[in-house]
């Protein structure tokens, strides 16, 4: 094996040369929010004072050098923006040497900007949020914790180091939607969101083994430029094992199950992680990894068809749910089937998968720190049926929140109507029968979604409100302190003119030197553009007819089957239950029972066979002299008899 010192990236045919100027000092975007999780962590109680505070300033640091090392990368030609910093070497193996460095290109300065800004938001709101939490300091290291390793994983040059920020995000994951462990149902949460996460993990270790004894080499330079030499079937293989470790970590079919539950953990806690950035890990993952899938074709169209499925289920799903925050839960899901469904279109469609990714992370944190806010003033109340006219009390919450969900249902010039509606013009685009599958699902999406959506705006915000201001069960709703207020006013801001913004710059002629190729050129379909919109207004429409024109009742009647089905997560559960951990435990029994009564019963018995004939040996030897005697008189009597047989 030739020995592989990574010293240059190659994307889509673009070099990354070594970083220069402001670049090079990229490595803090890690090193800061690293810093403040190891000083909040290590230095205990000295640091509940400031503690919060240092977070929340590390966090905007990173944050500014994100925003310094972008606009250093616009003042460079498209061609030459990308650039690789190299730390340090971080597996010296005889012939094989691999580096730590950072890959700073278009594609991963995109994540930068977004992990950092929301996150930096959601640290502000948290103040706010988590004041009067005796361990907010604990929960503000997690949070910092998160931040750098999420970086980390959007910014590593191999996938081995990228693996190392995938697993620093699942711990993050788990203490923080753990955070409250106290309650064991919160506890409980946890360790699913962890178990199935695991579970995906073992895909993504085995695909970056597979690289290995493909490639040699597990950076990204070094599979890009194998993958031509690899046969099919291999890049299939590891397209698959990628797909499946994205799967868990981006709560998409049949690794979906744990998404609902993580709604225990605080609600920042939801908008950081489970709306803006850990869930869109397994679609930076799939793009990133797109030599491979283009070498894939059929793992390519699993991408997609994983894609539909979850859009659909978690759309299906979201209509059932009264709880507030599990049905943005159920709306993160199927926004994120629609980004991995476009990632699975091919080069077409990568644009629109990080578009989508990035408005989705404005309108959709937006919501959740919204769904916050009602939780706050509402002494934290999620179920929706217990809402209703919430808009006269918290109007910043109300208008906030209206922007996102303006912007998810796609209305012109929200920023959903930029990005997803892209991706249901390229799913039809698709050749032969895929076009139309595919373009159905999305476009049938959209329609559940304007419905699902439009129930929770109003079941939350209008019609006549369903709780009292009286008695022991009084509420009495109230608007936000500054701290949480004043973020979803800048990601209400997002919702409304991110997308214009980016479609305005050309967001996919800026990604287009990751992914190289021909540059697709964008057209509108205006006659699909046009039945989207119709699908979207019938959908609300519906959802107006029922939940803000008619009384809402305050117990959800038994409903249908299938709304039943959608309120059991479609029996995911169940089946997860049936399929796999059921046959799991009567496996290990089995293997149970083999091991004590077979291999441990074997070796017993040898033991047992041993042990016994020692101790009647044993009895033999009982130091009396004439025993001995009569012993050596039966073997004397015995050869002389063996003798007189054999003459």
């Amino acid at each position: 094996m030739q020995s592989h010192v990574l010293s240059l990236v190659t994307e889509g045919g673009a070099a990354a040369a070594h970083a220069t100027g402001f670049t090079a000092y990229a490595w803090l975007l890690v090193a800061l929010p690293a810093m403040g999780a190891a000083i909040l962590l290590l230095g205990g109680r000295a640091t509940n004072g400031f503690g919060p505070l240092l977070a929340t300033a590390l966090s905007w640091g990173s944050f500014l050098v994100g925003a310094i090392v972008f606009l250093t990368m616009l003042g460079q030609s498209a061609e030459s923006r990308a650039s690789h910093i190299e730390l340090w070497n971080f597996i010296p193996a005889g012939q094989f040497q691999l580096s730590a460095g950072l890959l700073v290109d278009q594609l991963s300065m995109s994540f930068v900007l977004l992990i950092t800004f929301v996150g930096s938001l959601i640290h502000v709101y948290s103040l706010g949020y988590m004041e009067h939490d005796p361990d907010k300091r604990r929960f503000f290291a997690y949070l910092n914790l998160f931040v750098a390793s999420m970086l980390l994983l959007v910014l590593a040059d191999s996938y081995l180091l990228l693996f190392v920020g995938w697993e620093g995000v699942g711990l993050a994951s788990y203490l923080l939607i753990g955070f409250w462990n106290h309650n064991p149902a919160y506890a409980t949460a946890a360790n699913k969101a962890f178990f199935v996460n695991r579970v995906g993990d073992m895909g993504l270790s085995i695909a970056i083994m597979a690289m290995f004894a493909t490639f040699g080499r597990v950076d990204f330079a070094g599979v890009n430029e194998g993958v031509a030499g690899a046969s099919t079937g291999t890049l299939t293989a590891i397209g698959l094992l990628l797909l499946f470790g994205a799967c868990a970590k981006s709560a998409q079919f049949p690794l979906q199950s744990w998404l609902g539950d993580a709604m225990a953990g605080p609600t920042p806690v939801s908008a950081l992680i489970h709306a803006a950035t850990m869930v869109t890990a397994g679609v930076y993952l799939v793009v990133r990894s797109h030599a491979i899938f283009e070498g894939a074709p059929n793992a390519q169209l699993a991408v997609a068809i994983v894609g539909a499925i979850t859009l659909l289920y978690g759309a299906i799903v979201g209509c059932a749910k009264d709880d507030i925050k599990k049905a943005l839960a159920a709306s993160t899901m199927s926004q994120i089937g629609y980004m991995m469904l476009a990632a699975g279109l091919g080069p077409v469609g990568y644009a629109f998968a990080i578009f989508h990714l990035l408005t989705h992370g404005f309108f959709k944190a937006g919501m959740f720190l919204g769904a916050g806010s009602v939780m706050h003033g509402m002494h934290d109340q999620v179920d929706m049926r217990r809402f209703g006219g919430l808009g006269k009390f918290m109007k910043i919450t109300w208008i906030t929140f209206g922007m996102g969900w303006l912007a998810i249902l796609g209305i012109p010039p929200f920023a959903g109507f930029w990005s997803k509606d892209k991706i249901i013009e390229t799913a039809f685009a698709a050749p032969g029968a895929r076009g139309w599958i595919l373009g159905l699902a999305t476009l049938i999406g959209a329609g559940i979604t304007a419905f699902y959506m439009s129930r929770l705006f109003f079941m939350t915000f209008q019609g006549k409100q369903r709780w009292s201001d009286k008695g022991k069960d009084a509420q009495h709703p109230h608007e936000s302190p500054l701290t949480m207020t004043v973020p979803m006013i800048v990601l209400a801001g997002g919702s409304g003119l991110l997308g214009l913004v980016l479609a305005w710059l050309g967001f996919s002629t800026w990604l287009h030197p990751v992914f190289g190729g021909e540059e697709h050129a964008e057209h509108t379909n205006w006659p699909l553009m046009g039945i989207t919109l119709l699908v979207v207004a019938a959908g609300v429409a519906l959802a107006w007819m029922r939940y803000w024109r008619d009384d809402v009742p305050v117990r959800a009647p038994k409903g249908n089957l299938l709304t039943q089905a959608a309120r059991a997560d479609l029996y995911q559960d169940a089946i997860n239950e049936d399929l796999f951990m059921r046959p799991g435990q009567r496996l290990t029994q089995a293997l149970l029972f083999t091991d004590n009564h077979g291999v441990d019963g074997t070796v017993g018995a040898v033991a047992g066979g041993v042990g016994g004939l020692s101790d009647r040996l044993r009895r033999i030897q009982n130091g009396y002299a004439r025993s001995y005697a009569l012993t050596m008189l039966a073997g004397v009597v015995a050869v002389l008899g063996a003798l007189w047989v054999m003459n």
